[in-house]
């Protein structure tokens, strides 16, 4: 997926990059390939009144997917000035899907709003699995997270039960809430998960506040690299005053903390997060030097070096420290400061 907001030099090189055969386009973006590159306008498919009188559209046929294929790529920031396409299989996000559905994070009875990005990867949970475990998705209008009064009259109307986005953004938005006193908006909420930035603990405050004590209030975590999340914390609104963790690793996933000579480090000890288990990547496209950089072999099994430092409290619990590089992050995706100087 390629988010409409970037510029035009910006998408041919990400499509470039991608060898991609064919884009598909709408109104925003339909003029920013030129005739290089194939296009498939979807505003006229999705429009389209009668496809039996359409060959074009009425020649497509069922596809055998296989596990170990390629079923995504999302970019993310490169110190080299060009981003890293990450390649995720099919079976990782399957298995993503049904670790989050396990500890019932979502299920097949939630109506998920759909928030995020298309370029980033959260998005891709919110349309695929959402309809994947069998829940009822609604869309926005264009613009419609930052329109608070819209997004809260679709909340209330619709009755959405389960909202994912990043802990700044649900910040902005309750104390919206708060401030026009709109609780109803929210009091469908079932579960709540915030990923993408470290969740400050005034946000409890704010749940309180608004009284939504009732619904399951989720810490994750997870680099694009280990597909969507691979760790979570179910926050106990009282007991997490301090701090917030960001918990333990999703069932078939596997977490280890290392020091800089690749040994487990012990308790209460700080070292660099390394997720392994279902979830790690293909690699990336085109660059087996950054994907041999990235992974490492343990115990026999590849694992992903986030470059994110945690501790692991006397609980058992991941409390993450800061990065190890001078990566940082926007809006909840990893911004190479490199990537910005070129």
């Amino acid at each position: 997926p390629l988010s409409p907001r970037d510029p035009q030099h910006r998408l041919h090189a990400l499509t470039q990059q991608t060898q991609s055969r064919l884009v598909l386009v709408h109104h925003l973006t339909k003029n920013k390939f030129d005739d290089h590159i194939v296009s498939l306008d979807i505003d006229s498919v999705l429009n389209i009144n009668n496809m039996d009188n359409d060959r074009n559209y009425n020649c497509l046929s069922s596809v055998i997917v296989k596990g170990e294929e390629i079923a995504y790529i999302i970019f993310t920031s490169g110190s080299t000035g060009t981003p890293k396409a990450v390649q995720v299989r099919h079976k990782n996000f399957i298995d993503c899907i049904h670790s989050l559905a396990y500890i019932n994070s979502f299920n097949k009875d939630d109506t998920v709003v759909q928030m995020t990005r298309c370029s980033f990867d959260i998005h891709v949970q919110e349309i695929l699995g959402t309809l994947l475990v069998g829940g009822t998705l609604i869309i926005l209008h264009p613009g419609g997270t930052i329109d608070f009064d819209y997004l809260s009259k679709v909340l209330q109307n619709k009755q959405i039960t389960y909202l994912h986005t990043v802990p700044n953004f649900l910040h902005s938005f309750f104390i919206f809430i708060v401030q026009n006193k709109n609780i109803n908006a929210v009091k469908h909420l079932r579960s709540l998960c915030s990923i993408g930035e470290a969740f400050a603990v005034h946000l409890i405050d704010l749940i309180v506040k608004i009284g939504i004590t009732n619904c399951h209030v989720w810490n994750l975590y997870g680099p694009a690299e280990t597909t969507i999340v691979s760790t979570f914390h179910k926050v106990d609104l009282t007991e997490d005053t301090r701090s917030v963790s960001i918990g333990k690793p999703l069932s078939n996933y596997r977490c280890m903390i290392i020091n800089q000579y690749l040994q487990s480090s012990v308790t209460d000890k700080e070292g660099e997060l390394c997720i392994g288990g279902v979830s790690v990547f293909a690699g990336y496209l085109g660059r087996d030097d950054l994907t041999a950089k990235a992974l490492v072999e343990i115990d026999g099994q590849l694992f992903y070096r986030t470059g994110d430092l945690v501790k692991l409290d006397n609980n058992g619990l991941l409390r993450y420290q800061g990065r190890k590089d001078h990566q940082i992050k926007l809006h909840g995706q990893r911004i190479e400061l490199g990537e910005i100087e070129r």
